[in-house]
C-alpha cells in the first residue's frame, strides 16, 4: 500500500560536476574561533538581546500607561463628587462665618441698618409728613437721637414716631412713610441668602468647572 507521506530528499554534502570538479560543498561547521570572532559573536548576541529586552520593556510600559489612564478615567466621577462635597462644605463654612461676623456687627452697631435704610430712602420719604419707625424695645430707646440726626442730615422735616415692637428681633425694624414701607430682619435676610446659596449649589451640581483642564469632553 502506497504511503501519502512525502519522502524527504537526500541531501549530498558534496556535489561534483561532469569533469569531476566540486560543484557544491556543504559548509562545515567551524570548530575553533579566534578571540576577535568570539567577541564579535558576543556583541551581536548582546545587541540582539538588548533590542528584544527594550522592545519587551516598551510594550510593558505601554500596557501600564493604558491601565493608569483607564484607572484615572474611572476615578474622575468619584473625584467630581468629592470636589462637589468640598464646594458645599466651603460654601456653608463661608456662610456661617459671614453670619457670625454680621451678628457681631449688629450686636455692636444695631442702629446701623436703620441709618443706612433712611439714607437710601431719603428721596422716597422727603415729602412724607410722618415717618413711623417700629423696632425692638431695647433698640427703640437708642433710636430717637440717632433718627433726629439722620433726618437733619437728609433734609427730612416731617415728624418721626418710634414704636417699640416686642415681636421684632434684635436690630430688626420697619419703616412706614405713608406712600411706602420698608422692613429689615437679620434672621430672615440670612435665611434668604442660605436659600439662594443652596439653589445655586443644587443647580451647579456635578457640572462645575472640570477638575482637569480638557477633561470635560
Amino acid at each position: 500500500m502506497a504511503s501519502d507521506i512525502p519522502h524527504e530528499k537526500f541531501g549530498f554534502d558534496t556535489v561534483f560536476d561532469g569533469a569531476g570538479d566540486v560543484a557544491f560543498a556543504q559548509p562545515r561547521p567551524k570548530r575553533s574561533y579566534s578571540a576577535e570572532e568570539v567577541e564579535a559573536v558576543r556583541q551581536t548576541a548582546f545587541a540582539a538581546g538588548e533590542s528584544q529586552g527594550l522592545a519587551s520593556t516598551a510594550a510593558l510600559q505601554a500596557q501600564a500607561l493604558s491601565r493608569i489612564a483607564d484607572a484615572a478615567r474611572a476615578a474622575l466621577p468619584t473625584l467630581a463628587e468629592v470636589a462637589h462635597e468640598h464646594r458645599l462644605g466651603s460654601a456653608h463654612l463661608a456662610l456661617a462665618c459671614a453670619k457670625a461676623i454680621a451678628d457681631a456687627a449688629l450686636l455692636r452697631f444695631p442702629e446701623a441698618p436703620i441709618q443706612a435704610a433712611l439714607e437710601s430712602l431719603a428721596r422716597e420719604i422727603e415729602a412724607a409728613p410722618r415717618l413711623v419707625v417700629s423696632a425692638n424695645p431695647d433698640l427703640a430707646v437708642a433710636l430717637e437721637p440717632l433718627l433726629a440726626e439722620v433726618a437733619q442730615g437728609i433734609g427730612y422735616a416731617g415728624a418721626i414716631h418710634i414704636k417699640p415692637a416686642a415681636g421684632l428681633g434684635h436690630a430688626a425694624f420697619t419703616l412706614d412713610f405713608g406712600d411706602g414701607a420698608a422692613a429689615y430682619d437679620p434672621g430672615a435676610a440670612a435665611e434668604r441668602v442660605a436659600v439662594v446659596l443652596e439653589a445655586a449649589l443644587a443647580a451647579e451640581g456635578l457640572h462645575a468647572e472640570p477638575l482637569i483642564p480638557g477633561s470635560e469632553g
